[in-house]
Parts: structure tokens; C-alpha cells; sequence
């Protein structure tokens, strides 16, 4: 197995559980599911389901960075759903904030997820060029 280190950055949401916020491993980051909580308070955002969606993407973002690379870097996200109405939203959200060629994506609906969040996200980074 390469050797493997955890990135973590307090501009993120710390932990909830036995994992790390990334970890990186040969050119790849894989970075752990978020969900919309503000890192300084720990407290799901709850305006609606697109604050949710942007705060995902700041605490992303804020990960992607502790890398090195950007989000134009992500090769495949991991959306997960407790109501799959809301698929139009995050398409709508990552429209905006991302620039083609789109990363890979799946898109699954669940039951339920951590303090009631409505949606997470998780990342898969390429690194080479910017190591």
C-alpha cells in the first residue's frame, strides 16, 4: 500500500467520528463526506437546502485547498440524499461554482444522515500535476 497521510484544516468541519477530513495516498485525495455545518460553530446551517449545498462546498473547498489543489481538481463527488427532490438544487449549485469538464458524479438517496442534514458530499482529488 503507498504511504498515506491525513489532511486536516480547522477552516472545516473537525471530525464527527472515527475519520479523518482527507486523506491523501500516491496522486489521489479522498476527501470525507460533508455535510452543511459550520466549522466555527459545529451547528448544521438550516436556511434551506441550498445554504446546505454552499456550505458543502466551503467546507470542501477549504479541505481541497489543505492539498494543494482546487476544486477544479475533483475527479468523482458522492452525493448522497435524504429526499432526491432536492437533485435539481445541487445540480444547480455545482453549475455555478464549477467549470467543465465536470467531475464524475453519483447520486444516491438515502434514509437519513448526521444532525439531520439533508445532503453530504464527498470528493475524490487528483493530484499529480500540482505535487
Amino acid at each position: 500500500m503507498a504511504h498515506k497521510h491525513a489532511v486536516e484544516t480547522t477552516l472545516a468541519p473537525s471530525a464527527l467520528g472515527t475519520y479523518s477530513q482527507a486523506i491523501v495516498t500516491g496522486e489521489f485525495a479522498f476527501i470525507s463526506g460533508q455535510i452543511g455545518l459550520d466549522p466555527k460553530s459545529m451547528v448544521l446551517v438550516s436556511d434551506s437546502i441550498d445554504s446546505e449545498i454552499r456550505q458543502i462546498f466551503n467546507n470542501l473547498n477549504e479541505i481541497i485547498k489543505q492539498t494543494g489543489a482546487t476544486i477544479d481538481h475533483v475527479v468523482k463527488f458522492t452525493v448522497y440524499l435524504t429526499n432526491l427532490d432536492n437533485f435539481d438544487a445541487v445540480n444547480q449549485t455545482m453549475e455555478a461554482l464549477l467549470q467543465p469538464p465536470y467531475p464524475a458524479r453519483a447520486a444516491i438517496g438515502i434514509s437519513q444522515l448526521p444532525q439531520g442534514a439533508n445532503v453530504e458530499i464527498d470528493a475524490i482529488v487528483y493530484l499529480p500535476k500540482i505535487r
